[in-house]
């Protein structure tokens, strides 16, 4: 296995894990700014307005994204261990 091969899994490892944290990190980054606007306009300063609904959004878009996200898991696993034989040098 030479460098090359280990930055290049390293590099699709990251991108990755960038792509399957993306939905629900936006989805509560986009929750949490709209509450956020409600409590400055509204005054109200209570800490579980903004925890509960950025929960509730955040479980929502695990059960709508998570086939996808063991979707594309297994697709990588899968494609790390087709490459395994190349990787060794055992082609």
């Amino acid at each position: 296995m030479s460098d090359a091969d280990v930055i290049d899994i390293a590099t699709q490892t990251m991108l990755l894990s960038a792509k399957i944290a993306a939905p629900i990190l936006l989805t509560a980054l986009l929750v949490g700014f709209m509450i956020s606007l409600f409590q400055a306009a509204t005054q109200i300063q209570e800490p579980t307005l903004s925890f509960v609904p950025k929960m509730i959004a955040v479980a929502i878009a695990l059960l709508l994204t998570g086939n996808w996200v063991l979707a594309e898991l297994v697709s990588f696993t899968d494609h790390l261990f087709e490459s395994l034989p190349r990787l060794l040098g055992k082609s």
